[in-house]
């Protein structure tokens, strides 16, 4: 019996779609079996069980605790007996001879540190003893160059406690106690940033807002020379911990190598662009050169153009403008020479027809059109490249990356990276907002 020509056409019908069905079913099974399979190469690639094996959590919290805090190092030399009380342990930051925090006791020669929760710390010579409330009291004593520990009877090691043959510390949160044959030292965690604003040599140390604000407006002139004010300022403006003045110049530096590599680079690209657009320049050899010398610049990293001229030049914040202006010079090249292929001829053809020499149409015709898309691009970049320059600026030794990069050396001043860390922030933000104003006013009117 013959089929009709309507059943070949539906059994062919019915094929196809039981086709499609059976290869729709493998992809769906193929897909998420190859996305697993690429999520367990990862797995291994990047030894993330090794990487798992070797995190220290604990490393880290204390390193985002000292992002938002100070602690005050109370020490005592073990060599010559001598005890100083000192802000994040730095030599302007210690405590005068005679004066103490009140929570530090000097009785003879023993030393009494109350800490938070009922705990004590007791120095003497060569022996300290440390009170935990539910532990008990924790005995230690130099014996040589030993360190002997004592715990409270029946009680086992913690793991708050991390002893060796030369080292014994502690670690309760907000406070830690380490000895060593050379020195005993507790730290005590406070919120906040001590000394950020007047250190302890400064007359408006530990006053209150309201008693400042006082002393500002009415008060008696601290120094008869100059008002109270000036003198908040100065002492302010000169802090011999968080170096203010320091700190502002750096980021000005900063602002200023962006500012300088992005703007050249605008300067640069502008006219070369105008020879590197097929409706400006007939000439391939020309056009195609240009190009390629635009995908040279933009093809090494600022970072390599950075190292590059240093060598050339040296350290400092112009190699790091240069290496930003190279970068740039060949991504605004490629952007600005797109722009001007799009631009509307009729426009130009107007301005031709006045007669107009090439320069003419060149600023009346074209420029007009293009200035939003120079402006923007410009903009846009000079905020980038602020971020930037922190990083080039650390490898250059200019701008607020030097600081940053010698706070993150010393492994102890996270304060001072975090402060870093905060203006740099607020600068990439001002220079948003102040760069999305300038562009509505110059493109929108």
């Amino acid at each position: 019996m013959s089929m009709s020509a309507t059943d070949i056409a539906a059994g062919t019908r019915l094929a196809e779609i039981d086709d499609l069905f059976w290869r729709r079913r493998l992809r769906a099974f193929l897909v998420p079996l190859g996305i697993l399979g690429y999520l367990i190469y990862i797995l291994f690639a990047f030894d993330i069980p090794g990487l798992a094996a070797k995190a220290r959590p604990e490393n880290a919290a204390i390193l985002l605790g000292d992002f938002w805090s100070y602690k005050t190092h109370v020490s005592r030399d073990n060599r010559s007996g001598e005890v100083t009380v000192a802000i994040e342990g730095e030599r302007r930051g210690t405590y005068p001879e005679g004066q103490s925090p009140d929570w530090v006791a000097r009785k003879d020669a023993a030393t009494e540190i109350t800490l938070p929760k009922g705990a004590q710390v007791t120095y003497s010579d060569k022996v300290a003893d440390v009170l935990v409330p539910d532990f008990g009291t924790i005995h230690l004593a130099l014996e040589g160059r030993k360190v002997a520990l004592t715990l409270p009877e029946g009680k086992e090691m913690p793991d708050w406690i991390s002893a060796s043959r030369t080292r014994v510390s502690m670690d309760h949160g907000d406070w830690r106690f380490s000895m060593t044959p050379n020195r005993t030292e507790t730290f005590r965690y406070f919120p906040g940033w001590e000394l950020f604003f007047f250190t302890l040599d400064s007359p408006f140390h530990g006053k209150s807002l309201p008693q400042l604000v006082s002393l500002a407006v009415s008060g008696e002139r601290v120094n008869p020379e100059m008002s109270n004010l000036s003198a908040m300022f100065g002492d302010f403006w000169n802090n011999q911990m968080w170096h203010h003045a320091d700190v502002f110049w750096a980021m000005c530096e900063t602002v200023l190598m962006a500012f300088l590599g992005t703007m050249g680079a605008g300067m640069i690209a502008l006219p070369l662009a105008f020879l590197a657009a097929s409706n400006f320049t007939p000439l391939n050899a020309i056009r195609l050169t240009l190009r390629r010398f635009f995908d040279f610049l933009r093809g090494v990293d600022g970072l390599i153009w950075t190292v590059i001229l240093s060598r050339a030049f040296g350290p400092g914040p112009l190699t790091g403008s240069l290496a930003i202006l190279m970068t740039d010079t060949g991504t605004f090249g490629k952007m600005f020479s797109e722009a001007l292929e799009n631009i509307d001829g009729k426009q130009v053809e107007g301005v031709n027809s006045t007669g107009a020499n090439g320069l003419q149409r060149a600023r009346f015709g074209v420029i007009p059109q293009l200035a939003p898309v120079i402006l923007s691009q410009l903009l846009y970049y000079l905020e980038s490249n602020t971020r930037s320059a922190t990083v080039i600026g650390a490898l250059v030794g200019g701008g607020i990356g030097l600081l940053l990069t010698q706070a993150i050396i010393t492994q102890k001043d996270w304060e001072e990276v975090c402060y870093y860390v905060i203006l740099i922030v607020l600068t990439v933000m001002a220079m948003d907002t102040i760069s999305g104003w300038l562009r509505r006013r110059f493109i929108k009117g």
